[in-house]
C-alpha cells in the first residue's frame, strides 16, 4: 500500500512538472490541453504567419529579428532565406538575410547584424565637399572657420599651420581676443568680441561706449553682462548669469554640524539625507546613497531571527542560524513540488527548505503561486514608439516613415539623413549627424537667437534680437545677404521664440519685450497679436498644426508652460510645479510628448500633450550647465548649452550615451532638426474645397481640434479691427466714443459766494440736437445755473443739477420743467455715487460730472456720511412708494407711473434712435415721455453715470454726438 501511494505521488509529481514545462513552452495557453490543441490549428488569416506549432502571428513580424513564435519558426533560416529585399532596401546578406533601409547605408551606425551596411564606406568618408576643410578627427569644416582663433574642429587642427597672425578683412575689426567682427558692429553698445574690446575706450574713446542693458525690474538682479535674472537666484550657490556674476561677493554658506549641506549651499537636517525623498533643490541629498543589502534570491536564506546566510548552508546538518531555523528536521529533504506542483500555476522550484513558485518569461507572480501576464508597455522605455502587449510578451513597432533597426531595436527614420541647424549669435550653423561635419548656413548676424524651418520648401527662418527683425531665406542661398528676405521689422521689441505653421503657412513668435505672442502670414504682410495678457517672460514656442495647438514657456515670476489654440483660444497651463527657468521647449510629434529644458534646475523633462505623465530624462548640474534650447528626433535629444558653449546629444529614453556634437561655440542658442518627418504633411485647413484663405479677408488661423465638431479654422483681423457680422471680413473696431464739447468762452464761470459751495456751481449739461454741425471744444461744457433757475427748482435750489436732454432749443417751458425733475434724480445719484471729479475718460459713454467735496476732518466726514445714508434711505423709501412699475434693460431705463405724477422720471430713447440694432425690451410706439402738469410731454432723457471712472467696454447705442449747450 505504501509503495502504491509512493508511486502515485511520484507520477503526480512527474505529471505536474510536465504540465509546467508544457505551459512554459506555450505561454499563451491557459491549460496544457489548450496548448496541445493549439498545435493542431493550422489556419491563419492571409495577413498572418503560421508558426510550426499552429500559432498565428502578424505577417509583418516575420523575419524582423525577434522570434514571436514560441518555436522560433518565424525567424528560422529556412523561413527567412526565402526573403527578397525590395529595391528601396539594402540586403544585409549572410545567413541572417535581413533587409534595412537603403538610407541607412554608411550612416555611421551598424544596422545589419553582420555590419554589411557600413562596409566599404571608408572612401566616402575620406572626402569632404568642395570648399570645406577636413579636420584631423575627420570632421568637415567650412573654410571660413580656419585660423579664426576658435577651435572649431574640437582637436585644434583648424588652427594649426596658420603661418601669420590672423588678419581681418578691410571691413572687419580684429578683437584683442583674435576674432574678426564687422567694423560696423564696433561702438554700437553691444559687445561682439568675447573680451568686449569692440566697445572699449581705446576704440570708442572716453570710458568706452555705454553697454545697452535690459531694464531689470525690482524683483530681478542685473548681471555684470546686462542680463536679468530673478533676485532670489543671487548667491544661491548655482551660477545663473552667463558671466557668473550672481555668485560673486556672496557670504560663505555654512551649515550646522547636524545638518547636510546641499550642492547649492542649502542646509537640511542630517536625517533627511538618503531618505529616498529629494529635500535639496539640486537633489544632492539622495546622490551616492547605497541601499541596505537585502536577503533575497536563491543564493540567500533568511533565518527566522533575521540573520542572513548562504542557501548552500541550509539543511547541511550544521547549525548556521543561531535559532537553528536552517535545520528543520521535518522539512529538510521534502520536495513540496511533487504534490500538485506545490500549488504553483506554472513552475515550482524546490528549495532545501520549502519551495518557490516561478513564472516563465513575460509573466509575473500575482500572489505567491499564481502567474499573470506582465504589461511591459506600462514601462515608457519599453519601446521606441509603439508598444503592443500580449500574453507573456510584448512587441515594438514603428510609425509610418520609421523602421525598426534590427540591431538596436529602435525606430529609425526612412529617407534622407537628418541634420541639425543651430544659432550662435553671429551665424546659423549646420551639423551633419552622419559625417559630423559643420558648415555655415547664415553668416554675419548681430544676435540671431530664434530659429525654425520650412522643410518642404527648404527655407530657414530666424530672428535677430539686436535688430528686432525676422528674416527668411532658402537654406542653400542663406549665406548670400542679398537673398535674405526681411519679413517682420516693426514694432518688435525682444523677439525670442519662433515657430512655423507649415500647413497653414503662418509664422508665430514670442516677444518678451512687449510680453506678447503674435502671428503673421508667412510673407510677413499680415500680422495679429494673439495673446498679450498674463505673460511675464515668454520664451520658446512650439506648434502642432495637425491638432491646432501651440505651446510656449514663460520663465517669469511664476514659471510655467502653457498651451492654447493656434487662434489664441482655450488657453491652459500644462506645467506649473517644480519648474524654475523653462528656456527651450519642443514637441515629439510622433510620440505626442512635450520636452523642455530647465536652466535653473539643470534638467530635461517631458509631459504628454495634456500635461500628465511627467518624466525627468536627465537631471545633473554637471551635465546640464545652462541648457537653452532642445530638439527631439527618433530616440535622441539634442540641446545647446550656453555655459558649456556646445551642442550635445543623448538617448531620450535612458538619458545616457551623452556626447558633444560641437564645442567651443560662440554662445549657442536655438536648435532644430531638419527632416521631412519632423513636419509631417497634412491638409491645409484654410484652403479646402476651393475656398482660398478660408474666405477670410485677412488671416486664417488653425483652430484647436478639441472635439470632432470643432471648427477647422477661424479668421483674424489686423490689430485695431474686428471681425464683421459674417466673421470673415474685417471692420474698424468700435471705438470708445470721444464726446465733443463746445465752450462759450464769452461767459465767465460765476464764483461761489456766501454759503454756496463750489460744488453748487455746476452747469446744465445738454445734448445738442441730432445732426448739429457745431463743433464743440472741451471747455463749452461748464455753465452755472442762474439764480432764477435755482429758485424754480424749489426744494432743490441748492442741489447740483446735471441734465442731459434731447429737447430742441427754444422749447424752454418744457425743458425747464423736465430739468427740474431730472435734476432731483441726478442729485441723489451724484450724492451717493462718491464721484469727486468731472472726468472725460477715453472710454466713457458720456461725460461724467463729479462733485468736489472739500477736505474736512475725518470725524466730520463720518458724521456727514451717516446723515447722507439716512437721508438716502428715506428718499429711496419715498421713491419706491411713488413708483408703480420699473422695466430695466441696461443701458436704457424706462420707468412708468400713473398720469399726473409730476415727480416721476422717464428715461428712454429718442425717436431718432429707432434704427439702431441694439435690442430694446419695449414695443415700438410706446410713449416714453413724462406728462407734466401743464399737459406738455417731456422729451426723452439720457441717464449719465456719475462719479465713476471705469471705461464702458460695450457698444454704445446712441447715434448722435452729444453736445453741451447752455440753458437759456
Amino acid at each position: 500500500m505504501w509503495a502504491f501511494e509512493g508511486n502515485k505521488l511520484l507520477l503526480a509529481g512527474v505529471f505536474t512538472t510536465y504540465n509546467a514545462l508544457l505551459l512554459s513552452s506555450c505561454p499563451h495557453a491557459v491549460s496544457p490541453c489548450l496548448c496541445i490543441l493549439s498545435a493542431a490549428r493550422k489556419t491563419c488569416a492571409p495577413a498572418e504567419f503560421a508558426c510550426l506549432n499552429g500559432q498565428c502571428v502578424p505577417g509583418r513580424w516575420r523575419c524582423d529579428g525577434e522570434p514571436e513564435c514560441p518555436d522560433g519558426s518565424d525567424e528560422s533560416e529556412e523561413t527567412c532565406s526565402k526573403q527578397t529585399c525590395p529595391p528601396e532596401k539594402f540586403d544585409c546578406g549572410g545567413s541572417a538575410n535581413k533587409c534595412v533601409s537603403l538610407s541607412w547605408r554608411c550612416d555611421g551606425q551598424k544596422d545589419c547584424e553582420n555590419g554589411a551596411d557600413e562596409e566599404d564606406c571608408a572612401s566616402d568618408a575620406k572626402a569632404c565637399p568642395s570648399g570645406e576643410f577636413m579636420c584631423a578627427n575627420r570632421k568637415c569644416l567650412a573654410t571660413v572657420h580656419l585660423c579664426d582663433g576658435d577651435d572649431d574642429c574640437g582637436d585644434g587642427s583648424d588652427e594649426l599651420k596658420c603661418s601669420a597672425p590672423l588678419t581681418c578683412g578691410p571691413n572687419h575689426l580684429r578683437c584683442n581676443s583674435s576674432e574678426c567682427v564687422p567694423l560696423m558692429w564696433s561702438c554700437d553698445g553691444d559687445p561682439d568680441c568675447s573680451d568686449s574690446s569692440d566697445e572699449g575706450p581705446e576704440r570708442c574713446g572716453g570710458d568706452g561706449v555705454f553697454i545697452r542693458r535690459a531694464n531689470c525690474t525690482t524683483g530681478e538682479f542685473r548681471c555684470a553682462n546686462g542680463e536679468c535674472i530673478r533676485l532670489s537666484w543671487k548667491c544661491d550657490g548655482d551660477p545663473d548669469c552667463k558671466d557668473k556674476s550672481d555668485e560673486q561677493d556672496c557670504p560663505l554658506l555654512t551649515c550646522r554640524p547636524d545638518e547636510f549641506q546641499c550642492g547649492d549651499g542649502f542646509c537640511i537636517h542630517g536625517t533627511k539625507q538618503c531618505n529616498k525623498v529629494h529635500d535639496c533643490p539640486d537633489h544632492s541629498d539622495e546622490s551616492g546613497c547605497v541601499n541596505a543589502t537585502k536577503c533575497e534570491g536563491p543564493l540567500k536564506f533568511l533565518c527566522k531571527n533575521g540573520e542572513c546566510i548562504e542557501s548552500s548552508k541550509v539543511c547541511d546538518s550544521i547549525k548556521d542560524c543561531k535559532d537553528r531555523s536552517d535545520e528543520p528536521k521535518k522539512e529538510c529533504g521534502l520536495n513540496e513540488c511533487m504534490i500538485n506542483n506545490g500549488g504553483c500555476s506554472h513552475i515550482c522550484m524546490d528549495r532545501p527548505i520549502g519551495f518557490e513558485c516561478q513564472c516563465p518569461a513575460g509573466y509575473q507572480l500575482l500572489d505567491k503561486k499564481t502567474c499573470g501576464d506582465i504589461d511591459e508597455c506600462e514601462n515608457p522605455d519599453a519601446c521606441s514608439q509603439i508598444c503592443i502587449n500580449y500574453k507573456g510578451d510584448f512587441k515594438c513597432e514603428c510609425y509610418d516613415g520609421y523602421e525598426m533597426d534590427p540591431v538596436t531595436k529602435t525606430c529609425k527614420a526612412e529617407g534622407k539623413s537628418p541634420y541639425l541647424l543651430f544659432t550662435t549669435r553671429h551665424e546659423v550653423r549646420r551639423i551633419d549627424l552622419v559625417k559630423k561635419d559643420h558648415s555655415q548656413v547664415v553668416s554675419t548676424q548681430k544676435n540671431a537667437v530664434a530659429l525654425d524651418l520650412d522643410v518642404a520648401n527648404n527655407r530657414v527662418f530666424w530672428c535677430d534680437r539686436f535688430h528686432r527683425k525676422i528674416y527668411s531665406a532658402f537654406i542653400h542661398e542663406a549665406s548670400d545677404p542679398s537673398q535674405q528676405v526681411l519679413l517682420v521689422d516693426s514694432p518688435l521689441q525682444t523677439p525670442v521664440g519662433l515657430a512655423l505653421d507649415w500647413l497653414q503657412h503662418n509664422l508665430y513668435w514670442t516677444d518678451s519685450g512687449d510680453k506678447s505672442i503674435s502671428v503673421a502670414s508667412v510673407d510677413g504682410t499680415k500680422r495679429h497679436v494673439l495673446i498679450s495678457i498674463d505673460l511675464s517672460e515668454p520664451r520658446a514656442l512650439a506648434l502642432d498644426p495637425h491638432h491646432g495647438f501651440m505651446y510656449w514657456s514663460d520663465w517669469g515670476t511664476r514659471a510655467k508652460i502653457e498651451k492654447a489654440g493656434m487662434n489664441g483660444v482655450d488657453r491652459q497651463v500644462l506645467v506649473a510645479n517644480n519648474i524654475e527657468w523653462p528656456n527651450g521647449i519642443t514637441l515629439d510629434v510622433a510620440n505626442k510628448r512635450l520636452y523642455w529644458v530647465d536652466s535653473k534646475l539643470h534638467l530635461i523633462a517631458s509631459v504628454d500633450l495634456n500635461g500628465a505623465h511627467r518624466r525627468t530624462h536627465i537631471s545633473s548640474a554637471q551635465t546640464l550647465g545652462h541648457p537653452y534650447a532642445l530638439a527631439v528626433f527618433e530616440d535622441r535629444i539634442f540641446w545647446t548649452d550656453r555655459d558649456k558653449a556646445a551642442v550635445f546629444m543623448a538617448n531620450r529614453l535612458t538619458g545616457r550615451d551623452i556626447h558633444a556634437l560641437a564645442e567651443n561655440l560662440n554662445d549657442p542658442h536655438d536648435i532644430v532638426v531638419f527632416h521631412q518627418l519632423r513636419q509631417p504633411q497634412g491638409p491645409d485647413s484654410c484652403n479646402l474645397g476651393g475656398m482660398t484663405n478660408g474666405g477670410c479677408e485677412y488671416l486664417c488661423l488653425k483652430a484647436p481640434q478639441i472635439t470632432e465638431h470643432s471648427p477647422k479654422y477661424t479668421c483674424a483681423c489686423p490689430d485695431g479691427q474686428d471681425l464683421g457680422p459674417d466673421m470673415r471680413s474685417c471692420v474698424p473696431a468700435t471705438p470708445s466714443p470721444d464726446i465733443g464739447y463746445s465752450l462759450d468762452e464769452s461767459e465767465d464761470f460765476p464764483q461761489p459766494s456766501g454759503g454756496v459751495s463750489q460744488a453748487d456751481a455746476v452747469p446744465n449739461l445738454t445734448t445738442a440736437p441730432s445732426g448739429s454741425p457745431e463743433t464743440l471744444t472741451p471747455l463749452d461744457m461748464l455753465k452755472s445755473v442762474s439764480s432764477q433757475e435755482s429758485k424754480a427748482m424749489g426744494s432743490h435750489s441748492t442741489a447740483t443739477s446735471l441734465v442731459v436732454s434731447t429737447t430742441p432749443p427754444g422749447d424752454s417751458s418744457v425743458s425747464q420743467h423736465c430739468e427740474e425733475i431730472l435734476s432731483a434724480y441726478l442729485f441723489m445719484s451724484l450724492l451717493f455715487s462718491g464721484g469727486e471729479h468731472f472726468l472725460l475718460g477715453e472710454n466713457l459713454t458720456v461725460a461724467v460730472l463729479g462733485v468736489v467735496i472739500p477736505i474736512v476732518p475725518i470725524v466730520a466726514t463720518v458724521v456727514f456720511g451717516l446723515v447722507c445714508a439716512g437721508f438716502y434711505l428715506v428718499w429711496r423709501n419715498w421713491r419706491q412708494n411713488s413708483t408703480k412699475s420699473m422695466n430695466f434693460d441696461n443701458p436704457v431705463y424706462r420707468k412708468t407711473t400713473g398720469e399726473g405724477e409730476e415727480d416721476e422720471i422717464h428715461i428712454g430713447r429718442t425717436d431718432g434712435m429707432g434704427h439702431h440694432t441694439h435690442h430694446h425690451p419695449f414695443p415700438q410706439g410706446v410713449s416714453m415721455g413724462v406728462v407734466g402738469a401743464g399737459g406738455g410731454t417731456c422729451p426723452q432723457f439720457i441717464a449719465l453715470p456719475l462719479g465713476g471712472s471705469m471705461p464702458d467696454p460695450g457698444t454704445h447705442w446712441y447715434t448722435e454726438q452729444p453736445m453741451l449747450t447752455t440753458a437759456k
